[in-house]
């Protein structure tokens, strides 16, 4: 292998990690590897903390092929809790209001998820890195300032619910690059009038790459030393 030169490779990002904690953990050990002061190392793709998942690691000169690697369409199994919200539509936060359940069935939450497949627009949640005037909504909204995010078209190809323990449901999401699952996880609980935020989530597929492709970050050092090294 030649980590200068440019590799791809895939990991399983642990819970609570965020996506930089990757990148850190890769080009430390790459650096001590390989005995050098620096390297290019970049995802392609951020991961919520409170997600974990499939995350694409490119080295050198394969950070090139970031872009390629975003823009295939990613999978997801999202737990999602109705009946209350949260300021950031996830457990980042503590709930802010809780709705009525009692009119939720599972035929009703299978024809609302049908809504949304094709094309949606959606605005990203306001803790979120999307910039405004240069600003990231997440340190905006941290201050308590008002963040005003435009809507984003996106493609949801396909939807389908696994699990439906009212007021808990788990789905299995198929979408194109851009796609917060928080967001949609917001979004369904408004469509059902019983608000709604996300409790857990797994990216189970990048492209062709899924989770049974991916390494354990913890298992990195020991991967590489098992690794033919090119030093050039």
């Amino acid at each position: 292998m030649n980590f200068k030169t440019g590799e791809v490779l895939y990991f399983n990002k642990p819970l609570e990690w965020t996506s930089f904690n990757l990148v850190a953990k890769v080009r430390g050990a790459l650096r001590k590897k390989l005995n050098v002061k620096k390297i290019k190392v970049g995802h392609a793709g951020t991961l919520d903390p409170l997600a974990t998942g499939v995350m694409i690691i490119c080295t050198g000169k394969a950070t090139k092929r970031i872009e390629e690697f975003q823009y295939q369409t990613k999978e997801y199994i999202a737990n999602i809790k109705l009946g209350a919200t949260t300021p950031s539509y996830d457990l980042e936060h503590e709930i802010d209001a809780t709705y009525p359940t009692s009119h939720l069935t599972k035929e009703l939450v299978e024809k609302t998820l049908k809504s949304f497949i094709g094309e949606i627009q959606q605005i990203p949640p306001s803790f979120s890195a999307c910039k405004i005037e240069g600003k990231r909504a997440y340190d905006l909204a941290r201050k308590g300032e008002e963040v005003n995010l435009k809507p984003k078209l996106l493609v949801i190809d396909d939807i389908e619910l696994l699990d439906c323990n009212l007021p808990d449901i788990s789905i299995r999401v198929v979408c194109s690059k851009g796609t917060y699952i928080r967001a949609l996880a917001r979004d369904i609980g408004e469509a059902l009038n019983s608000g709604a935020h996300l409790t857990g989530l797994i990216r189970t597929r990048v492209g062709n790459i899924t989770l049974d492709d991916c390494m354990d970050p913890d298992n990195f050092y020991e991967w590489l030393d098992s690794q033919e090294i090119e030093e050039e």
